[in-house]
């Protein structure tokens, strides 16, 4: 059943204190930054009525890139900003691949970076790579603002850490320390324009002799949530890359992940190739 629109509004504001004030004022306020699922929300009549909060208007939210220490993004930094604004595409390589997978070209230019976190999809293309790189978001409301790390941010389907209250004002990741290698490869049916099956963003460090010293290794579409594999990650932390470590590595992973059966593939293959992607990573440096 369609949704109806005439239980659908949209309220615009100014600046980002009016629309702080708007969060702390009334329940059921859903901030609206790019809106590219909107449409298949009311067309499967899957969206409760609500009064969105439009954020394309507001200033504050629609800054240039900064990096000093840390790449800040603004809450409407698109998918496209990162494939071509030189700071963002050659300092955090993994960010342009992860957009090279969303959509097409007028999705890419119109989605945003805060509005993948917030809407919390299991299968979404850019948290993986954001949480691969440690990224943090601040929320803020009308009573201050914190931090929290992407890789804590989500508690179950669509359960995340930001209160109705809240906002997503910024996206900050760490500079890379030199050193790191890079992995980030989706599983759909066909190569662009698909919803993953399975994805994996991973990072490492190796020091001697392929010991690893530092690793990241995160999961789209194998969990209710986008998953950083801690466990698989401190298997392997400090010990040597051989093929045996390897095929160890595969099979803790199988204990962290919990892929379903849906349309667009069933479990026993997630479970699958996200195994073999895990090797193909680690066996490839």
């Amino acid at each position: 059943m369609r949704a109806y629109l005439p239980d659908f509004r949209v309220i615009t504001t100014g600046d980002l204190s009016e629309a702080l004030d708007a969060l702390a004022g009334g329940e059921g306020i859903v901030p609206l930054a790019g809106g590219t699922d909107l449409m298949v929300y009311l067309e499967n009549g899957v969206l409760k009525p609500c009064t969105f909060l439009n954020l394309q208007a507001i200033p504050e939210l629609r800054r240039a890139p900064v990096l000093d220490g840390a790449l800040t993004l603004s809450p409407l930094c698109t998918f496209r900003d990162a494939r071509v604004i030189p700071l963002i595409r050659e300092t955090f390589p993994m960010l342009s691949a992860a957009a090279r997978e969303v959509g097409v070209l007028a999705i890419q230019s119109r989605g945003t970076w805060a509005g993948n976190i917030a809407n919390a999809s299991p299968a979404a293309d850019g948290v993986p790579a954001l949480m691969a790189y440690d990224a943090e978001i601040e929320l803020a409301s009308r009573s201050g603002s914190r931090v929290v790390p992407l890789a804590r941010f989500y508690h179950g389907y669509k359960q995340i850490d930001r209160r109705p209250d809240e906002l997503i004002t910024a996206i900050r990741l760490p500079l890379p320390a030199p050193g790191w290698c890079e992995y980030y490869r989706k599983v759909g049916t066909r190569r662009f324009q698909a919803i993953s099956k399975t994805l994996l963003a991973g990072r490492i460090l190796l020091g001697m002799d392929r010991m690893v010293k530092n690793v990241r290794l995160i999961f789209g579409s194998v969990a209710p949530y986008t998953l950083r594999a801690f466990r698989t990650e401190e298997f392997i932390r400090g010990r040597t890359l051989t093929p045996e470590v390897i095929e160890e590595a595969a099979r803790a992973l199988q204990g962290e992940i919990s892929p379903i059966d849906d349309i667009r593939s069933d479990a026993a293959y997630r479970r699958r190739v996200s195994a073999n992607l895990l090797r193909d990573f680690l066996s490839h440096l």
